[in-house]
């Protein structure tokens, strides 16, 4: 390391580094000098939260991953041009930091040479990726990255290596705010907010902005808290017809629990970080009643799309419990590249980047994806609601 050090003090080095952060490679197989090139095999990164808060989210969305490039490599692996090539999965852990994301991107891109990566999970995670990414010239797709900046550069055009397989927090904010509105009838609501992360304030910033009703209290915790008794026994004395709380199932499981315990029996309405069983097992069965939550996929959904049919059984029978939302998520940003792949007829980063940018009615286990030009899929969303803590009625938000 001492020589390494002394080395890139020199000028020429320090321009071979530039080269190599930049992703350059001078394979010849498909006549592009930029980006990353497949070798023998097509190589994904995995850029996943598996330790640390967020490895819950982590290692469902590692599942997917693995289930679909499982059945692709049993197929034969992904059409390039004439030939077929087997996926490689490089899955590294950034252990729900920002700045190890940063340096596993770099990794993934650098070392290991792969030509387009699946994850970070979380947004700021993802976002702290975006300069290695974009100086390689390597595609990535978050399956849950949901702040509406994540895919635009400061200036508002769009980061060009940049994707997501999840639609925005402020679609979802007000799809909930509609369904609130719509269905529930709601016209008194209390929202309580994940104040610690982009994802619960965006969430409440979009809600608040379609929701037509009044908002009777607007309160916030922070992740970690664990009594909210407080809190609650304010809203109990508010005439309120709906609580909307957008946050994850680790908070949102004691929420509902001591809400319940409180007497406080009005609906409540979350977000997709609310989709995990385990939200189930914090609140208590008997306490998950009358809970409504947005996600972008449903167990339900087998019925209608044989597509999400198939990805049920499959996940049922190699992990044996029923799939959750985010490994859904996951499991289409594998497809979704395998689709760009074959589209260009390329398994360059650079041509991967450009067919995902032109992706359309790809026909998904979330439903069928068109990209926009900001990046962001454009697909249905859904409402699950849980009755003694399973989803028993499902409702589709236009």
């Amino acid at each position: 390391m001492q020589k390494w050090e002394k080395v890139t003090m020199k000028l020429t080095a320090l321009a071979t580094i530039a080269m190599t952060l930049a992703g350059c490679s001078t394979a010849k197989s498909n006549g592009s000098s930029q980006g990353n090139n497949p070798g023998k095999t097509i190589k994904i990164g995995v850029n996943m939260e598996l330790s640390g808060s967020a490895a819950g989210y982590g290692e469902q969305e590692k599942e997917g991953i693995q289930l679909a490039v499982n059945q692709i490599n049993q197929n034969g692996g992904i059409k390039v041009g004439k030939t077929k090539k087997k996926i490689q999965l490089v899955i590294r852990d950034n252990k729900t930091s920002n700045t190890t994301a940063a340096s596993v991107a770099a990794q993934l891109v650098n070392n290991d040479k792969v030509v387009a990566v699946v994850g970070p999970a979380a947004t700021n995670a993802g976002t702290a990726s975006i300069p290695n990414m974009t100086k390689a010239k390597v595609p990535s797709v978050s399956p849950s990255a949901t702040d509406p900046d994540y895919t635009l550069q400061k200036n508002g055009s769009v980061q060009k290596y940049i994707f997501r397989a999840c639609y925005q927090n402020n679609f979802q904010g007000s799809s909930a705010a509609k369904f609130v509105t719509k269905t529930l009838k709601a016209k008194r609501v209390a929202i309580l907010t994940d104040n610690s992360s982009d994802y619960g304030t965006g969430l409440t910033k979009a809600f608040k902005k379609t929701y037509t009703g009044t908002i009777a209290s607007s309160q916030t915790f922070q992740e970690g808290d664990k009594d909210f008794n407080a809190i609650l026994t304010a809203l109990k004395h508010k005439q309120i017809d709906a609580i909307y709380a957008p946050g994850y199932y680790s908070e949102l499981g004691l929420i509902i629990k001591q809400a319940r315990q409180a007497g406080i029996k009005v609906p409540i309405v979350g977000s997709d970080g609310m989709a995990d069983a385990k939200l189930t097992k914090i609140a208590g069965k008997t306490n998950a009643n009358n809970i409504y939550y947005t996600t972008p996929f449903s167990t339900k959904s087998g019925t209608t799309n044989t597509t999400a049919a198939k990805f049920l059984r499959a996940f049922k029978a190699k992990y044996h419990t029923t799939a959750p939302t985010f490994s859904a998520l996951a499991y289409d940003s594998v497809y979704m590249i395998k689709a760009a792949i074959e589209k260009t007829g390329s398994a360059n980063s650079v041509k991967i980047a450009n067919g995902l940018a032109s992706l359309k009615n790809f026909k998904g286990v979330t439903g069928t994806i068109t990209m926009n030009k900001q990046h962001n899929p454009e697909k249905s969303i859904v409402v699950e609601k849980l009755t003694n803590g399973s989803v028993k009625k499902t409702y589709n938000v236009k």
